[in-house]
């Protein structure tokens, strides 16, 4: 692993390197100088920005792809929040609404909702359709931590 820390600017969407000694320093975004949000808290995303966020990352990606009217979806929102929370800044966790951006559940043939899926390096590594909460959610992603 490397000694920085990744974090995505909630602001501008460019991705950070943070030193773990500047993390009580609030550091701002490299790009826009907004201060970033070290809770990492799961951002939403649009096609084209989860493209540019799996391509360039450093650290693995979780997308739950998922849709407001699905209850499951709605589950595993507080478990995939604490999730990102505990692994801040070695996990990027990011949300595709897929009623408003198809265009990456399609090419990743998502068929139903919550399908979650990790990128690293650039590539898709697992995806898995189905609410994971807790140690499920967990075990789901430890390989690629």
């Amino acid at each position: 692993m490397p000694d920085s820390l990744a974090f995505r600017c909630a602001a501008c969407g460019g991705l950070n390197r943070v030193s773990p000694d500047r993390l009580a320093s609030s550091p701002k975004c490299g790009r826009c100088k907004a201060t970033l949000d070290l809770s990492a808290h799961p951002q939403d995303l649009d096609d084209a920005g989860l493209e540019r966020l799996v391509r360039a990352s450093p650290v693995p990606v979780l997308v739950d792809f998922w849709a407001p009217w699905c209850g499951p979806c709605r589950a595993v929102a507080p478990h995939l929040v604490d999730l990102a929370r505990r692994h801040a800044g070695r996990l990027i966790v990011a949300k595709v609404d897929t009623d408003r951006h198809q265009q990456a559940a399609a090419a990743l043939q998502v068929r139903s909702i919550p399908t979650l899926a990790v990128w690293k390096g650039g590539s898709v590594q697992k995806a898995q359709a189905g609410a994971l909460m807790g140690a499920q959610l967990e075990q789901f992603v430890a390989p690629f931590l």
